[in-house]
């Protein structure tokens, strides 16, 4: 298996930067299927990333980040909603999706946190087999989601909810 180290560590700090102006949203990619395995890539981020000091360590739900039993993951809100419950097939870990960043919007990425800067580097990027414990629901994400929509990549997964789920 193909690891890559230092460039996952510049990719992760991108995934949750801020809003800068004049930044681009990442290219949109058309949604995956709604089905109980999917096939996902996968990056990793941590809380003691530049862009994510100001958050310290917790989600965007405001919820501490978890490592441990069931482990924090960003995604895009409309694809795999907040809560969304799912186990890595290779390694048997399970993640919820709690968090969200800027260039996840529109992709079909997960981001799985990991409390060091070690741990992310380790991770890399890969693509990896998910299996769906239990959907988020899409009703508490579009929620909390809608009056932080003056962000454009928030405003693309409020638009995407309203879309896939006629909210």
């Amino acid at each position: 298996m193909h690891r890559t180290f230092l460039p996952a560590a510049v990719l992760a700090g991108l995934l949750l930067a801020g809003c800068a102006t004049g930044r681009k949203l990442p290219p949109y990619e058309k949604p995956l299927a709604r089905t109980p395995v999917q096939s996902v890539r996968t990056t990793a981020y941590t809380h003691t990333e530049s862009d994510h000091r100001k958050y310290g360590a917790r989600s965007a739900a405001g919820t501490p980040l978890r490592r441990g039993g069931v482990n924090s993951a960003a995604a895009d809100w409309s694809r795999w909603p907040l809560g969304t419950r799912f186990q890595l097939v290779e390694t048997g870990e399970i993640y919820e999706v709690d968090d969200y960043g800027w260039m996840l919007a529109g992709t079909n990425t997960i981001d799985l946190y990991q409390p060091t800067r070690a741990q992310m580097n380790k991770w890399g990027v890969r693509r990896v087999t998910i299996e769906v414990l239990e959907w988020g629901d899409p009703q508490r994400s579009y929620a909390m989601l809608k009056p932080r929509s003056k962000h454009r990549h928030v405003k693309r997964m409020v638009r995407q909810l309203e879309d896939r789920y006629e909210l």
